[in-house]
């Protein structure tokens, strides 16, 4: 593995991993929800980014690519928060910092190792 390919790929799974606790320290910690349920928390911002953890973890260049699909929800929530909930837009500014970190390194790692072992999409034919 190429050292810019081992640079990205560290940078996904900090900044993934990081994210994760953050929600949790956020949600269940620094800010506890009096509207929702603990359930309803953990399912709606805890289950979502647990789904792609394991391909993460093992460094599957198609698991970051998608994760990305999941990433796109806690940075949404990340700028929303920060403009409907002004008391807590420091938090919602970390997210958001976790999740750009996140993605950038899930997209690149996924670019860079899937050309490294020749995995990419099929070229149309003309």
């Amino acid at each position: 593995m190429a050292p810019h390919t081992r640079f990205l790929r560290f940078l996904a799974l900090i900044s993934y991993s990081a994210l994760l606790i953050w929600v949790v320290l956020w949600h269940f910690v620094l800010a506890p929800s009096e509207m929702y349920s603990p359930l309803f928390l953990v399912l709606m911002w805890v289950l979502p980014g647990l789904l792609p953890l394991k391909g993460i973890i093992q460094g599957k260049p198609y698991t970051h690519a998608w994760a990305n699909f999941i990433l796109m929800i806690y940075i949404l929530h990340g700028f929303t928060s920060v403009y409907a909930v002004s008391e807590q837009w420091h938090y919602a500014t970390v997210e958001i910092l976790l999740s750009l970190s996140a993605f950038i390194g899930c997209t690149y790692y996924a670019r860079y190792r899937g050309r490294e072992l020749g995995i990419g999409l099929k070229k149309r034919k003309s």
